[in-house]
């Protein structure tokens, strides 16, 4: 057997303990979590090589090894194990780091994951149409309507968001598409085996595991995970069509908003508003149910989570309120009108 030289890095250890493998150490390699994983390979299972790569601060190894996203974090590990080690807990910490690892902006994933940077990742961009309401005037210039109601759409108009908005997706993709293709390397460089398939088979495989969620499905611990999973991300998917949708009537047919209930962009968001609402309910649930066995979740988890949920109820309480206070803000003006003319005597003439 050819010799090793083993450096560890105790510092990557102390990240891990401090992104939430508090457990990390517990690990005595039993290897109970490699038997009850029901997603593992079996030719090269896993989290047991992954628990004491960490412990031993390997961190080149773990960065690079596929299997580190291959875990689901079904949690099914971290209820057998019998030290309380919470494997699918240290492998999740393990991600965030590699996420930050693989960042061609490292600084800014760090930023996400790291509660003291909460106040400062909601006050850049609030910060930022703040400086394009006051250059445009319309702070100081309140846009009303005819009958002198603030119109708050025009506070901001909407080429301005999407001025801002478009950019920022595109500079995100360029971000995650050097970061993907620097793992990429990194998991052929270290590959111990010739490949299997050709890369369209692999990348047709994967997405119908994908669109299916098949590994979810094997979970025994929380099942309901893949159903909460498939409400958001289909959610999502309804939301990026209807997204798409508004862009294409907005400055392809020139239509501007609000869109009347029945338009197929309607569809598509108010149906993947409700799935993402009850999918992020559901995860929530499920995650509170299973906090003792499974995990609570690190704070990297909770943060994405309640974005999530904030942007599908503030979303569908906007459309809600704007309705009540326009469609429907009648219906109660003539229900006080009604009430008030029977309590004043002034029924209706015979």
């Amino acid at each position: 057997m050819a010799e090793q030289v083993i450096n560890p890095d105790l510092n990557f250890v102390k990240d891990i303990i401090a992104s939430g493998g508090d457990t990390l150490k517990k690990c005595f390699q039993c290897a109970t979590c490699s038997v009850v994983c029901n997603v593992t390979p079996a030719d090269k299972p896993f989290p047991r090589k992954e628990m004491i790569q960490a412990q031993w601060g390997l961190k080149d190894k773990l960065f690079s090894n596929p299997d580190i996203w291959l875990c689901h974090q079904c949690s099914d590990c971290t209820a057998y194990c019998p030290r309380g080690a919470k494997p699918g807990e240290v492998l999740g910490a393990i991600r965030k780091l590699s996420i930050q690892h693989y960042a061609l902006l490292g600084f800014l994933a760090k930023a996400v994951g790291s509660p003291k940077f909460l106040l400062f990742l909601f006050a850049l961009p609030a910060a930022i149409f703040l400086i394009i309401t006051i250059s445009i005037g319309s702070l100081w210039n309140v846009p009303r309507g005819a009958n002198g109601a603030i119109v708050f759409s025009k506070l901001i108009p909407v080429n301005y968001i999407d001025e801002v908005f478009v950019p920022t997706a595109l500079f995100a993709s360029i971000m995650f598409a050097f970061g993907i293709l620097k793992y990429w390397k990194d998991m052929a460089k270290n590959a111990t085996q010739a490949s299997g398939s050709n890369i369209i088979s692999a990348i047709i495989a994967t997405v119908t595991g994908i669109l299916l969620h098949s590994g979810l499905k094997k979970c025994d611990l929380t099942k309901t995970r893949c159903k909460s999973h498939l409400l958001v991300f289909y959610g999502f998917g309804g939301l990026f069509i209807a997204t798409n949708l508004s862009l294409f009537y907005l400055y392809g047919l020139k239509w501007e908003s609000p869109y009347p209930q029945t338009d197929p962009l309607k569809f598509f968001g108010n149906g993947g508003a409700i799935a993402l609402i009850v999918g992020i309910t559901l995860m929530i649930l499920n995650r509170l149910r299973n906090k003792e066995k499974a995990g609570l979740g690190s704070y990297f988890d909770w943060l994405f989570i309640s974005v999530i949920a904030v942007i599908g109820v503030s979303g569908t309480l906007a459309q809600l309120l704007r309705l009540a206070f326009s469609k429907m803000a009648h219906m109660f003006y003539r229900a006080t009108a009604m009430v008030f003319a029977k309590y004043s005597g002034r029924g209706e003439s015979a």
